[in-house]
């Protein structure tokens, strides 16, 4: 590469990456006219090596050097962003006298170069001088108009705790472009400071409803509806979250506020819109004994992952939902299904519903007593797997033999069951008349 080309390269790069560290529009830097001649210009000899230098020495954290450096460089450019970044790193070393005294030679009394004026209000505010600061921030506001002013202003008299004033600062800045950061200061301003909380909820509310609700806004709500305990608003902006956002971790917020709320209608119709967590849309179906609804989804939720439980789910829940229980095709795909399930995996749940199936339609009693014997090794005092092994004893006409189980049952946590009330029924009349079903 020319040297010639590769030196104007070097300057060119690294003053524009210096102008958009400042903030500046290149077209700050000299006239319209000639501003893309001065940039690519080197202003005195060996500027490249100058610049690197200094980068160097601020990469690495040497802010006395890159400030030494970037001042030089302005004193033989007279390029205002070298100052700038000279300050940056006075600012950095906290020479904020320096960066006072150095302004005011620059400026002589003028604001017209509001970046300077910036420069010398931060180092005013940093050594106390508030009210000297305060003075030059609202007179640069007034000439400026600038967002970044109106938010310097305001820092200031919240330092001062007139906090009236820096929220009429504040909104100045919001009304100009109606920037969310600016939004959030105040709202912490109205909630924190000066204890209008409705104010601050309502401000942060019209501006997620008109401009939608950003992660830093819908944050700053949730956190205040936290402080307020109000689980509706909490709920209502993780939704507008949501809708904007479908992470699985917001939406796991949504579904545990609902379940607090017991808003289970609510929570299943998120869940059926959004698609989120079929496995807990599954358990809410079975929960309110929706078994319509539950068997596909189990039968779905089995082909998707091979888990072999929701086989068993959708056995129990095809059978639930049947309107005809005792028809043909409906036991013999449930028994199907049932029977691999426990093949798999033995697991009593699924082996007493199976064993209960098979006594209750008469398919194959002693097939089901001797599945209700297997759980009753795993879990020997339950009342539901020993009210199965009682029903078929009655199945076979062993009426004592079930009565003396269930005399057992009925004092069992379980014993109170409807369906077991009925089989005590039955069970007891069948002594009575001394004859069970052959």
């Amino acid at each position: 590469m020319n040297k010639k080309f590769l030196n104007v390269f070097l300057v060119t790069s690294a003053l524009m990456f210096l102008v958009s560290c400042s903030g500046v529009k290149p077209d700050a830097v000299a006239s319209k006219d000639n501003a893309e001649s001065n940039i690519n210009k080197k202003m005195f000899p060996q500027e490249d090596a100058y610049i690197m230098f200094a980068l160097r020495a601020e990469a690495i954290g040497d802010n006395k050097s890159a400030s030494k450096l970037f001042y030089d460089m302005y004193e033989k450019s007279k390029r205002k962003e070298y100052l700038y970044k000279s300050l940056q790193n006075d600012l950095a070393l906290k020479n904020y006298q320096k960066v006072v005294k150095v302004a005011d030679a620059v400026l002589k009394g003028s604001l017209d170069d509001f970046k300077l004026v910036r420069f010398k209000i931060v180092s005013l505010i940093q050594m106390g001088k508030l009210d000297e600061a305060l003075h030059i921030s609202t007179a640069l506001v007034e000439k400026s108009k600038e967002t970044e002013d109106y938010i310097l202003t305001s820092d200031i008299y919240i330092k001062q705790k007139k906090y009236n004033m820096a929220l009429k600062y504040l909104d100045s800045a919001y009304v100009k472009n109606y920037d969310e950061k600016v939004l959030d200061k105040m709202a912490i301003l109205l909630y924190v400071d000066l204890g209008r909380k409705k104010d601050a909820i309502a401000q942060l509310e019209t501006h997620s409803r008109i401009r939608g609700c950003s992660k830093l806004i819908c944050d700053r709500l949730i956190g205040f509806y936290s402080k307020e305990n109000n689980i509706d608003g909490i709920l209502s902006t993780y939704i507008r979250m949501y809708e904007k956002d479908k992470k699985p971790e917001i939406a796991s917020k949504i579904i545990q506020i609902y379940a607090y709320k017991k808003e289970y209608k609510k929570m299943i119709a998120f869940l059926e819109k959004n698609k989120t967590d079929n496995e807990t849309l599954l358990e809410l179906y079975a929960f309110t004994k929706d078994y319509k609804k539950a068997f596909p989804l189990a039968d779905k939720l089995y082909k998707e992952n091979g888990d072999i439980k929701y086989l068993g789910q959708s056995a129990i829940y095809e059978y639930e939902s049947s309107d005809k229980k005792g028809k043909k095709s409906i036991l013999k795909s449930v028994v199907k299904k049932l029977e691999s399930v426990v093949q798999a995996d033995p697991d009593p749940l699924y082996e007493n519903y199976l064993g209960y199936i098979l006594i209750d339609h008469d398919l194959n009693v002693k097939e089901g007593i001797k599945h209700i014997k297997n759980v009753l090794k795993v879990q020997p005092n339950s009342a539901f797997y020993l009210d199965s092994l009682a029903w078929g004893y009655y199945k076979e006409g062993q009426c004592k033999r079930a009565k003396k189980i269930m005399d057992r049952v009925v004092t069992l946590d379980g014993g109170d069951d409807t369906e077991v009330k009925v089989h005590v029924k039955k069970i007891n009349s069948c002594v009575k008349n001394k004859k069970g079903k052959k």
